[in-house]
C-alpha cells in the first residue's frame, strides 16, 4: 500500500525518463531510420578489402617461409651425404674398411641419442 502511495505521489512530478524532454532529438526523428550512408558503406568496404589482402599476403609469407626450411633440410641432407660418399672414398682409396665398424657405429648412434 504505501509503495502505491509513494508512486502516486512521485508520478506526477515527473520524475524518471522523459522521452519528450530530450534536447538533442528533433520532433518527428526516428532513431530507427538512420543508416551510414554511401560514406559508412565505402569504409566498411575498404577495411573488408584490407583486411582480405593482409590475409592472402600473410598466408603466401608463411608458405615462402615453410618452403625455405624445406629446400634448407634438403642441402644439409645432400651435402651431408656428399661428405660421408668422400669420407668412404678416401677411406677405400687409402685401404681401409670398406665397411664401417660396426662398434663405431653403436658407439655414435649413443653419442647422437644423448645430445
Amino acid at each position: 500500500m504505501i509503495v502505491f502511495g509513494l508512486a502516486s505521489l512521485l508520478a506526477p512530478m515527473g520524475i524518471g525518463p522523459n522521452p519528450i524532454d530530450e534536447p538533442g532529438t528533433p520532433p518527428g526523428f526516428d532513431p530507427d531510420t538512420v543508416t551510414p550512408g554511401v560514406a559508412g558503406f565505402v569504409a566498411i568496404a575498404l577495411v573488408a578489402i584490407a583486411a582480405i589482402f593482409l590475409m592472402v599476403d600473410m598466408s603466401r609469407r608463411i608458405r615462402r617461409v615453410r618452403y625455405r626450411g624445406e629446400i634448407r633440410e634438403r642441402m644439409e641432407a645432400e651435402q651431408l651425404m656428399a661428405e660421408q660418399l668422400i669420407d668412404e672414398k678416401q677411406m677405400v682409396a687409402e685401404g681401409g674398411p670398406a665397411e664401417p665398424d660396426p662398434a663405431a657405429l653403436a658407439a655414435e648412434r649413443r653419442v647422437d641419442r644423448d645430445q
